[in-house]
């Protein structure tokens, strides 16, 4: 069995955390690579749904989406409803039509910050992607060009305030690390307690290597 096919199988076997919902952050700096991550554990969890962050963040907040989040999607799905995400177009600086989301057995919060002190009593699972931070944002300005090096100056700036004040790592249940590959999984006692109540590793979190 593939990594990502064993760590699917282990969110399968956690405990609902938002109502009938195993709501499962992916989290780690820009550029890290979460988006394809989590877009591969959705697809060997047979299509879960997948919540970017970009959509609900805009241009004058980056990081001022919580009070979105929890209407849009954490307090629906803690009642057993459908959320209903209206996405923001970052070309047209406004917000879209809304998407529904419907309580699947499993959720992903996909984006910087998605381990946030006000989303970490609703989850089931926080993962780390295991880049650093001037790894990461070098990636993503070589992705998105000379045209967005604006744009990225103001975004590291943004994300440096955040994870000071705000960070997600020390409260990860485990690494995930991009190799040639596929992925490696680094369970948290390999590098900080858990801080938050969470799977143990005798919940079937597959070990690293």
């Amino acid at each position: 069995m593939a990594e990502i096919d064993r760590i699917a199988a282990a969110v399968r076997a956690l405990p609902p955390s938002c109502g009938p919902v195993r709501l499962v952050a992916v989290d780690g700096h820009a550029g890290s690579g979460k988006s394809t991550f989590a877009g591969r554990l959705a697809a060997a969890l047979g299509g879960a749904p997948v919540v970017r962050l970009d959509d609900l963040a805009t241009h004058e907040e980056f990081f001022a989406w919580t009070a979105r989040l929890r209407a849009q999607v954490i307090e629906p799905l803690a009642r057993g409803e459908a959320g209903r995400v209206t996405p923001y177009d970052w070309n047209l600086r406004r917000f879209g039509a809304p998407r529904p989301l419907e309580p699947a057995p499993v959720v992903l919060i996909e984006g910087v910050g998605a381990g946030r002190r006000e989303v970490r009593p609703w989850l089931a699972l926080l993962l780390w992607m295991d880049l650093g931070a001037e790894g990461s944002w070098a990636r993503g300005r070589r992705r998105d060009g000379a045209a967005l090096s604006g744009f990225w100056d103001e975004w590291t700036e943004a994300e440096m305030r955040h994870f000071a004040a705000d960070p997600s790592l020390p409260y990860a249940d485990a690494l995930v690390r991009q190799c040639q590959e596929g992925y490696e999984w680094l369970p948290r006692h390999h590098f900080a307690p858990l801080a938050h109540r969470s799977i143990t590793d005798s919940d079937g979190l597959p070990p690293s290597g």
